[in-house]
């Protein structure tokens, strides 16, 4: 019966392939056996919550890549993995779908054991391995994700015994005229490949000029937002007049010729605010919008690899014509 039940599945899938599916061109892309140890570890006996997850290890981080392509809540997810086919061939068709507790609880493990970091930097070995390192430099940059205030007033103290629904963690921050509540994603961004390599989660009020996420030997292309603060790199921020001391104009040329360079950095905001629908969070602390970021950043780098394949065999194809 089983063998019967695949192949009904397999037929019914091979319309959704005909008419192109995206994600069965980023599932090859990078080997997900590997992830299932380090998911493993969570539920090891010795714990005191003990156990083994219910569901499979690779299917719940396809899961939240899932979640993070589509802007779905957790009831949504449960839901369109039930209902599409193109989601379930993406998952290898599993016996059952996860539910929306059991993908609660798991990206709750996921962000109180750490484990949500290990998993990224599994994806930063395996896209090094493929050849894709960092050559030319590097670009950091940050952006707001905001959050729901509620009615608490600004001065009074939030954290985790805040009795409110929304923000625990989140605060103001202000752009110019404009004032934002909830958090900040810093990512640091490749310039060959446009693959983020490295990110952090931060309050709002976070100045970006406090966060330094270049390592020795890059050269860091940063806006003029980062004007004095710490880099570990090879500095390439972007001047910025201060009180008696206005720009010269090689500081005007040489901003310009770093604009140039820094502005792809701008493309993973709109990406993960446009299409993954993640500009704006309803989760309530710092810890699980890390989570959140981390598998935002994860399927942005998936689709990104996607775009570098495509080229890859169009060159190919081209050199071989």
């Amino acid at each position: 019966m089983k063998s019967f039940d695949d192949y009904l599945l397999n037929k019914e899938y091979a319309r959704v392939e005909r008419l192109g599916d995206k994600l069965a061109e980023v599932e090859p892309l990078i080997e997900w056996e590997i992830f299932r140890p380090i998911i493993r570890e969570m539920y090891d006996n010795r714990t005191e919550r003990g156990g083994r997850p219910n569901n499979d290890e690779v299917v719940m981080i396809k899961m939240l890549v899932l979640q993070s392509w589509y802007g779905l809540s957790d009831p949504e997810l449960e839901r369109q993995a039930t209902d599409r086919i193109s989601f379930r061939k993406f998952l290898g068709f599993p016996d059952d779908i996860p539910d929306r507790a059991t993908v609660w609880s798991f990206r709750e493990r996921l962000s109180h054991t750490g484990k949500d970091k290990e998993i990224w930097e599994e994806l930063q070995r395996q896209i090094n391995s493929k050849g894709l390192k960092v050559k030319e430099g590097v670009i950091q940059d940050a952006t707001f994700i905001t959050a729901d205030p509620g009615h608490k007033k600004v001065d009074e103290p939030r954290g985790p015994r805040a009795k409110t629904r929304r923000s625990k963690d989140g605060t103001w921050a202000k752009k110019g005229k404009k004032s934002s509540f909830g958090y900040k994603l810093h990512t640091k961004m490749d310039m060959e490949y446009e693959l983020i390599r490295e990110l952090e989660t931060t309050t709002a009020k976070v100045h970006d000029s406090q966060i330094d996420l270049s390592q020795q030997g890059e050269i860091m292309y940063r806006d003029r937002g980062y004007f004095g603060g710490q880099c570990k790199g090879h500095n390439a921020t972007m001047n910025r007049a201060t009180r008696g001391h206005p720009l010269k104009i090689h500081d005007k040329m040489r901003n310009k010729r770093i604009s140039r360079k820094r502005s792809p950095g701008e493309r993973p905001y709109a990406v993960i605010k446009t299409i993954f629908h993640s500009g704006h969070t309803r989760l309530t602390n710092i810890l699980r919008n890390h989570t959140r970021n981390i598998f935002n950043c994860f399927s942005y780098n998936l689709l990104q690899l996607n775009t570098l394949t495509y080229k890859s065999d169009l060159l190919a194809n081209a050199i071989i014509k």
